[in-house]
């Protein structure tokens, strides 16, 4: 069974990787001064063997629970290391080595820093604790009291407080490296969820506009089927060349390959809505850059099929400049401004590139309008397509 997470407990919620590179650091930056520190304190207060055996088990104790502090599970080892911590202290204590507080003050303030709660109140105790044993050495010399107190509770307490109170610092330290990861990490789930987005918006424009031609133009072959054999066979062609295209253009979405092509995109829907019976005049004033171009052909395929969709026009004008499209059409039903999807996604696609998409109804009339701040500096004479 898996083992829950200590809260707070170094970076728990990093990735594999963040963690193990935290821990690298803090192993190779503090644990050779921590145990040069314990060693030093062995070497010079131990008088005997015995003495340097138990000193070197509140070292071993401290090192143990600085590891496990470094790997976020040091509530794992919390009790036996503060066991013996504590007891080495009392040993100093009644032994008369005054370093013998070096344990606890490294396993306790790395053990209260993890606690799940009242971490305040077990730092008081913990200081307290140290404070209290240290003033029973009072009570079994009568030496030189003033040092005495001074190397049993002063100095074991104050060092206890301090380092307790560095390792608040030091775990919100942690949690702001933790934020910051989980930061990083949902802003990559974004950007996956966003080029989700735009990859559906394109495959829907892509399928979409061609199921819609399809349809208009096998409508029109069976029409024509009875009376006009040769037509309904070229309008069959056109459907299988259509149909080819798409698919050829689905596996260019697919390799991220897919570019728009104004130009193809204005004679397209030329066609088209000359297929449905609708006059189109497109007025063409200046060239577009290609990145422009791209973006403004994706608005006017999404609004040539809702046109054919949603509206029963018989007039399209169509008018483009060097900094946007727009789009004119009659037989827009009455009512309010109805709710297109496609067109509200268009929408946030140009505003991310600094565009501005547009969508009015007046009179019978609909008008689509999508505009760029700057676009290509490429211009030429107004030209008119004418109707058609």
């Amino acid at each position: 069974m898996r083992r829950p997470r200590e809260r707070g407990a170094g970076p728990p919620e990093h990735s594999a990787e963040t963690r193990d590179r935290l821990r690298r650091l803090n192993l190779v930056m503090l644990l050779p001064p921590l145990a040069a520190t314990g060693a030093a304190c062995v070497a010079l207060d131990a008088e005997t063997w015995p003495q340097a055996a138990v000193l070197s088990a509140g070292v071993a104790a401290a090192l143990v629970a600085f590891v496990r502090w470094a790997a976020g599970r040091v509530l794992g080892v919390a009790v036996p290391c503060l066991v013996v911590a504590a007891a080495v202290w009392v040993f100093g204590v009644v032994e008369g080595c005054g370093t013998a507080f070096y344990g606890i003050a490294v396993v306790g303030p790395h053990v209260v820093s993890r606690l799940p709660r009242r971490r305040g109140a077990a730092a008081v105790a913990l200081v307290s604790f140290v404070a209290l044993t240290g003033l029973a050495r009072l009570l079994i010399t009568r030496d030189d009291l003033p040092a005495e107190l001074v190397s049993y509770v002063i100095v074991p307490a104050g060092v206890t407080a301090v380092v307790t109170g560095l390792m608040f610092p030091n775990q919100r330290f942690y949690g702001l490296v933790a934020e910051l990861e989980r930061s990083r990490e949902r802003e990559a789930e974004l950007a996956v969820i966003r080029e989700r987005v735009r990859f559906a918006g394109d495959l829907h424009d892509i399928q979409g506009h061609t199921l819609h031609v399809v349809r208009l133009k096998a409508a029109l072959a069976r029409k024509l089927v009875h009376t006009d054999a040769e037509r309904a066979e070229q309008e069959l062609r056109e459907i299988q060349s259509l149909v080819g295209d798409t698919i050829a253009r689905t596996k260019e979405l697919a390799n991220a390959q897919r570019r728009l092509n104004l130009s193809a995109e204005l004679e397209n829907a030329k066609n088209l809505f000359e297929a449905a019976g609708i006059r189109v005049r497109v007025t063409r004033a200046a060239d577009v850059d290609a990145r422009t171009g791209e973006q403004l052909g994706q608005v006017l395929r999404e609004t040539t099929t809702n046109i054919l969709r949603h509206a029963e026009a018989t007039s399209v004008r169509i008018e483009l400049t060097a900094t946007g499209i727009t789009i004119a059409n009659d037989g827009a039903r009455p009512g309010p401004l109805p709710g297109l999807r496609g067109l509200s996604a268009l929408r946030s696609r140009l505003a991310d590139d600094g565009g501005e998409l547009t969508v009015e109804q007046d009179d019978g009339w609909f008008l689509t309008a999508a505009r760029f701040p700057a676009a290509g500096d490429g211009t030429r004479g107004t030209t008119e397509e004418g109707d058609r």
